[in-house]
């Protein structure tokens, strides 16, 4: 009775939770991973479509570092180890044509960690196109920053059109904001015109925003011409890079961010801020980070296989979806898609599915595919679009087989057969789950 009565007390204390935090759930992503570890502990056949995790190992010039600096135990300056921010900084001259140099660079235990922190410290609106990867409002609402949605369109491929992005700011143009750009998109696959990036870098500039460009999935382009929006806007953008994507190594835990001079001041109180919270990121994996960033025959190597499987692969996928009668936008970078099961709509009511979350959980209980509702992404939680990230297939084996070279275009489809099956067989999970909805009705 003792031990029933110091619960109930001890429950009756969730009253003291900040409300900023009541009602937030697991991020969705991690949600999705576990429930499809569970499915299939239970001996059931899943997809594993939910979790963003890149299937290609971490390049074998990248672990080797580790390895080698595996001895390192210090802790390093908060703002990062010099050598490393120095390569960062030139793999942003290089690549993206800016002027960077190592002061510039913050290095952080993944970029998730630094957005958080740059909202912290900065006071201003969140503003976000939707759909828009799962965090970025989450983290605003923890740190209770108001967040202005910017509604995208499937017509625009749900790319941010600088006429919307104008619409939210000249209501109040003095308003400080940060403007989060994603580019190969999370959650749709898309990227930017250069056009587009040119007409979006003159309204941040006309109203002074500070602009994120979260680049995470840049190196992914699938033809390898990722540009960043820093280039036509350098005094306000800070990119938002690192390893977990490109590199394959989500669980090491390293992102990067490269500031303008301009934005300084921005920088030093985000150290001032981690100083008191993750002091430094892991040693060893700062030290084996430099090999990655600093690149070299092996690194682009590696890119160039990883570009070829995930452009054929997002191709067909996307192919195979449309001849189902899905709405979805062809992908040109990252591993990802956003199917829209709107025209199947009449038939997914008869069957009690209106809404994208219940839709993601049928399918998932009933066919074994896990996606996510794209409700999750901000979208209205009554549109049935949903997040496909094609990256169930083992990526060692598929790179192991270009090592010789890659084959011919006529010959792509037979490489996915061969080392993409599991992705091939989802798509036939889906149709099949969707054959059997319509018939149901019929």
């Amino acid at each position: 009775m003792a031990d029933s009565q110091q619960q109930a007390s001890l429950q009756s204390l969730d009253i003291n939770l900040n409300l900023n935090i009541r009602g937030l759930s697991q991020s969705a992503t991690l949600a999705i991973n576990q429930a499809s570890r569970d499915l299939a502990a239970q001996g059931r056949r899943v997809y594993r479509l939910g979790l963003g995790q890149s299937p290609f190992p971490v390049p074998e010039v990248v672990t080797e570092a580790l390895r080698q600096h595996a001895p390192e135990k210090d802790y390093l300056p908060v703002e990062g180890l010099k050598a490393l921010r120095q390569a960062v900084a030139d793999y942003h001259n290089r690549h993206d044509g800016v002027d960077r140099d190592a002061s510039s660079i913050l290095i952080g235990p993944g970029s998730k960690e630094l957005m958080f922190i740059v909202q912290l410290t900065y006071y201003g609106d969140l503003v976000i196109p939707t759909p828009s990867w799962v965090s970025y409002a989450p983290q605003a609402h923890i740190i209770g920053r108001q967040i202005r949605w910017v509604p995208t369109r499937a017509e625009n491929d749900w790319r941010l059109m600088p006429e919307e992005l104008d619409r939210v700011c000249r209501n109040d143009p003095s308003r400080p904001r940060i403007i989060i750009l994603n580019y190969p998109s999370n959650p749709t696959g898309d990227t930017y015109t250069l056009d587009e990036l040119k007409e979006l870098a003159e309204v941040a500039r006309k109203y002074r925003v500070v602009l994120l460009s979260d680049e995470i999935y840049g190196e992914l382009h699938h033809e390898g011409e990722h540009v960043s929006i820093a280039r036509f806007y350098p005094e306000g953008t800070i990119i938002s890079a690192g390893l977990s994507k490109w590199c394959g190594a989500g669980g090491w835990r390293l992102g990067t961010f490269s500031f303008p001079r301009s934005l300084r001041w921005l920088q030093d109180a985000m150290a001032v801020v981690a100083s008191e919270t993750f002091t430094s990121t892991s040693a060893p994996i700062q030290y084996a980070a430099i090999k990655a960033f600093e690149g070299g025959p092996e690194i682009e190597k590696y890119l160039d296989d990883s570009r070829w499987v995930l452009r054929h692969l997002g191709r067909h996928l996307w192919q195979r979806l449309s001849d189902m009668g899905l709405q979805v936008t062809r992908p040109a970078g990252g591993f990802y898609l956003f199917p829209d099961f709107s025209p199947f709509r009449q038939a997914l009511a008869a069957k009690g599915i209106e809404d994208s979350e219940t839709l993601c959980q049928r399918l998932l209980d009933e066919s074994g595919v896990a996606l996510l509702p794209g409700a999750a992404f901000g979208r209205p939680v009554e549109e049935l679009t949903t997040r496909l990230a094609y990256v169930d297939f083992d990526g060692d084996r598929a790179l192991a087989s270009l090592a010789e070279g890659q084959p011919g275009e006529d010959q792509a489809e037979g490489f996915l057969r061969e080392h993409c099956e599991r992705m091939l067989e989802s798509m036939d999970a889906i149709e099949n789950w969707l054959k059997a909805t319509t018939d149901a009705v019929r």
